[in-house]
C-alpha cells in the first residue's frame, strides 16, 4: 500500500453541488494560483456540461495536501449517466457522499450510494449548503443514515464520518455551531478515513483501464488504477480484451498523472496511482494491461442494462446537406461506432434498414447529449421517439418499471396526481416537506417519457423530478403520453406572417414567419388528437386597395421552441426529429400527405 496516496470519488444527486465542492479543494490544494481567475465549475468542461449546469463525462483531478496525493473522480448525479459513474467506482477506495442540506437524499443518491456499499467503499459524509434558507443539516444527516441502514450497508460502512459546510463559499466543520475557516476539516477526513489504495507494488504491472482519454499526440490513453507493480515508459505491455480475451503485445510511450485540471508526464506510474497509459493502437474501457504475458485478466463489473431504443437514421428531407456537412451513412455509422470506445453504457447496431442505426441507452437525456454533440460537429441526422425495451420472462411480455419522485408546491398536487393517473403511475408514497409535497410513485418508463416538460409545466418551474430504473414487470397496458395532434406543413417554401396568422387559430405554432419548410414537416400543435394539413406559406394578394389585412403579422403569437430533449420526447412513433447544426425541425416520417394517407389506409405497421 502507498501511504501517501488516496483515491476518492465524489458523489451524489445532480445538483448538490459535487463540482462547485470539488473547485474549493482544488483552489486549497495550491492547483490555482493566489491571483488566478477561474471559472466556476472548473471541472466541468464540456461546452454541454456548462450549459446545462450539469456534470455528464467522470473526470479525474487530484490536489496535494500535507505531503499526499489525493486524487479525485468527479462523477455526474444524472440517473442517465450512471454508467460513468460505475466505472469511477473502480478506481477509488472511498467516496465522499455530497447531500444538500436542505433536499436531502435525493434518488439518484440512493443510486450511487448502493453501488459504492456494493463495492466496499468507504463512505465519507459530507452535508453541503447548510448556508441555505430553511437548511436542516441535522436532520438531513439522521436521513443520510436511514438510507445507508436501507441499503444493508456494513457496520463500518454505517459509522461514516460526516463534516457540515458550504462547497461555495469554501469552509467545512467537524461539528455545526464551529468557526467557518477552511476545507481543512474536509482534508482531514479523507487522510484519516479513507485507507490508502490496495495495490501490491512487489508484484508485475496490472492495470484494469476504467476510462479512455485521446490527444492529438499520442492517439488513444488508457485511464486505471495501478493495481501493481510499476508502469515506465518503454517498457513492453500485453493488453488483455475484454471483448474477445485476445492478448496484443504494446509499449508503453506516456504515463500521464493528473495534476489539477491537467496532466503532467511522468517516466514512472506507481502501484496505487491513478494514471494515463499511452502506447496502444486500440484499447478499450474493461481491457486489462499486464507485464505479463500470461497474466490473468482483471474482473470488469458489468454495467446496468439500458432499458431505451431510439433509431438514429440518414436525412432523406428537402433540405438535407444545406446545413451540415456530414450526411452519409458511412459517416454517421463511423460516428456512433467511435462513440461505444468511450461510452460504456450506450449500446449501438445495424438495422435492417440502409442508413437507419439502433441506438440503446439509459435514458433520453443521455441520447439527447449525443445527438447534440454530434451536431455541434457537423451532422445532420433524423431521431425517432424512444421506445422501451421489453423483455420476456416466463412467456408473458415485461417492461422496464421506475421508482419516481416528484417534489411539488403544494398547490399543484393535485395536477400532478391526475398526470400520473394518465400515465398509470402508481402512487406509493407522499411527503410532506417545509414548503413543498414529495410524491413518490411507480411507473412504467414508456409512463415517465416525457413527463418531465408536464412537471415544468404544472408548477410553472418550481417543480423537480428524480427517477430511478426498479424492475422489470408486467406489461402495463396502452399508456397515452400525448393526447395532442399536429398541424402539418402541406407546402414547401418560406413562411409567411399572413399564412401563419391564420394557422395559428387551429393551435400552437412551433415556426415563425420566414422559416424554410416542407411538405410533411410538423409546424404546430392541435389541441385535439388529430392531425391538420395547413399552409404556412401562402402569400397575400396585393392590390391597388388598402385591405382590413393589411398588418396581420401584428396579432402572430411568438412561436413555442422545443428543445432538443424535449423534441425527442415530443414526437409520435410516425415522426422524427431532423437534427442540423443550425435548427432542430419535426416531421412525419413519410413526408408525402398522398403516401401517409395510402399507409394508413394500408393498416400496415410502420
Amino acid at each position: 500500500m502507498n501511504q501517501n496516496i488516496r483515491n476518492i470519488a465524489i458523489i451524489a444527486h445532480v445538483d448538490h453541488g459535487k463540482t462547485t465542492l470539488v473547485d474549493k479543494l482544488l483552489k486549497e490544494g495550491g492547483v490555482f494560483r493566489a491571483n488566478q481567475q477561474v471559472e466556476e465549475r472548473a471541472m466541468d468542461s464540456m461546452d454541454l456540461e456548462k450549459e446545462k449546469g450539469i456534470t455528464i463525462k467522470a473526470k479525474n483531478t487530484s490536489v496535494h495536501w500535507h505531503d499526499k496525493t489525493i486524487n479525485i473522480v468527479d462523477t455526474p448525479g444524472h440517473a442517465d449517466f450512471g454508467g460513468e459513474v460505475e466505472r469511477a467506482l473502480r478506481m477509488v477506495d472511498g467516496v465522499l457522499l455530497v447531500v444538500d442540506a436542505y433536499d436531502g437524499p435525493q434518488a439518484q443518491t440512493r443510486f450511487v450510494l448502493r453501488k459504492a456499499l456494493a463495492h466496499g467503499l468507504k463512505v465519507v459524509i459530507v452535508i453541503n449548503k447548510i448556508d441555505r434558507e430553511n437548511a436542516e443539516p441535522a436532520k438531513m444527516y439522521d436521513k443520510v443514515l436511514e438510507l445507508l441502514m436501507e441499503l444493508n450497508a456494513s457496520e463500518e460502512q454505517f459509522d461514516a464520518p460526516v463534516v457540515y459546510g458550504s462547497g461555495r463559499d469554501g469552509y467545512m466543520m467537524f461539528h455545526l455551531g464551529e468557526e467557518k475557516k477552511d476545507m481543512s476539516p474536509l482534508f482531514q477526513t479523507i487522510l484519516d478515513h479513507v485507507p490508502p489504495p490496495f495495490a501490491k507494488p512487489s508484484e508485475p504491472f496490472h492495470m484494469l483501464v476504467s476510462n479512455i482519454d485521446w490527444s492529438d499526440y499520442v492517439g488513444r490513453i488508457a485511464v486505471g488504477k495501478i493495481l501493481g507493480g510499476t508502469a515506465r515508459v518503454g517498457d513492453p505491455v500485453f493488453v488483455i480484451r475484454h471483448s474477445d480475451a485476445k492478448r496484443v503485445r504494446a509499449k508503453i510511450s506516456k504515463i500521464f498523472e493528473f495534476t489539477g485540471l491537467g496532466t503532467a508526464e511522468a517516466e514512472t506510474g506507481i502501484a496505487g496511482n491513478i494514471v494515463g497509459i499511452a502506447g496502444f493502437e486500440d484499447v478499450d474501457i474493461g481491457d486489462t494491461l499486464t507485464a505479463e504475458e500470461n497474466g490473468h485478466a482483471l474482473p470488469f463489473t458489468q454495467i446496468d442494462p439500458p432499458t431505451l431504443e431510439m433509431q438514429f437514421c440518414v436525412n432523406d428531407g428537402p433540405l438535407v446537406g444545406k446545413e451540415g456537412k456530414l450526411v452519409t451513412s458511412r459517416q454517421l455509422r463511423e460516428r456512433l461506432f467511435r462513440e461505444l470506445k468511450t461510452n460504456v453504457s450506450i449500446y449501438i447496431e445495424d438495422s435492417d434498414k440502409a442508413g437507419v442505426f439502433n441506438v440503446k441507452a439509459r435514458g433520453a437525456m443521455q441520447i439527447a447529449v449525443l445527438v447534440e454533440t454530434m451536431r455541434r460537429e457537423g451532422f445532420e441526422l433524423l431521431v425517432s421517439r424512444p421506445t422501451v425495451i421489453e423483455k420476456t420472462v416466463d412467456g408473458a411480455r415485461h417492461e422496464p418499471f421506475e421508482t419516481v419522485w416528484i417534489e411539488v408546491p403544494d398547490e399543484c398536487v393535485g395536477a400532478i396526481m391526475s398526470n400520473l393517473a394518465n400515465r398509470k403511475g402508481i402512487l406509493t408514497n407522499m411527503e410532506k416537506l417545509s414548503h413543498s409535497t414529495m410524491i413518490e410513485a411507480t411507473i412504467t418508463t414508456r409512463g415517465l417519457i416525457g413527463m418531465e416538460i408536464d412537471v415544468v409545466n404544472a408548477t410553472s418551474g418550481r417543480g423537480v423530478l428524480s427517477h430511478l430504473f426498479k424492475e422489470y414487470g408486467p406489461y402495463a397496458g396502452e399508456v397515452l403520453t400525448r393526447i395532442t395532434g399536429t398541424l402539418i406543413a402541406t407546402e414547401a417554401g418560406e413562411t409567411t406572417a399572413y399564412a401563419l396568422v391564420m394557422c395559428q387559430e387551429r393551435g400552437k405554432l412551433f415556426v415563425g414567419p420566414g422559416e424554410q419548410v416542407y411538405e410533411g414537416m410538423i409546424v404546430g400543435e392541435n389541441p385535439r388528437n388529430e392531425d391538420i394539413s395547413i399552409n404556412a406559406v401562402r402569400e397575400k394578394k396585393l392590390t391597388n386597395f388598402r385591405s382590413q389585412g393589411e398588418g396581420v403579422g401584428v396579432g402572430l403569437t411568438p412561436a413555442t421552441k422545443l428543445s432538443l430533449e424535449r423534441s425527442i420526447e415530443y414526437i409520435a412513433a410516425d415522426e422524427f426529429v431532423e437534427v442540423t447544426p443550425k435548427n432542430l425541425r419535426l416531421r412525419k416520417r413519410i413526408l408525402s400527405q398522398t403516401e401517409r394517407r395510402k399507409h394508413e389506409r394500408s393498416g400496415k405497421a410502420d
